[in-house]
C-alpha cells in the first residue's frame, strides 16, 4: 500500500486495486461513514445519491406481490 496522506488523526493509503484504506492514529482501520467522510474531505472520492425508483414502478412491484399472495391462498 502506498501512503497518500498522513495527519495526526489518520493515515490514508492507496491499495493495489486503486481503492483507499484509512487507518486511525491507533493504527486500527477506519470504516463506514467515517471513512467516507475523510475521503470526501480530502477530495479523493465523490459520493452520489442512489437512483430512486419512479413511483409507478414501486406501485407495480407492490401490487404484483399482493396478487401473488392472494393466488396462493386460494
Amino acid at each position: 500500500m502506498k501512503l497518500v496522506k498522513k495527519t495526526a488523526e489518520y493515515s490514508i493509503y492507496q491499495r493495489g486495486d486503486e481503492r483507499y484504506a484509512v487507518k486511525g492514529a491507533d493504527k486500527k482501520p477506519v470504516n463506514g461513514e467515517e471513512k467516507v467522510r475523510i475521503l470526501v474531505a480530502e477530495g479523493l472520492v465523490t459520493v452520489t445519491a442512489p437512483a430512486e425508483k419512479p413511483a409507478e414502478e414501486e406501485a407495480a412491484a407492490e401490487g404484483g406481490e399482493e396478487a401473488a399472495g392472494e393466488e396462493s391462498a386460494e
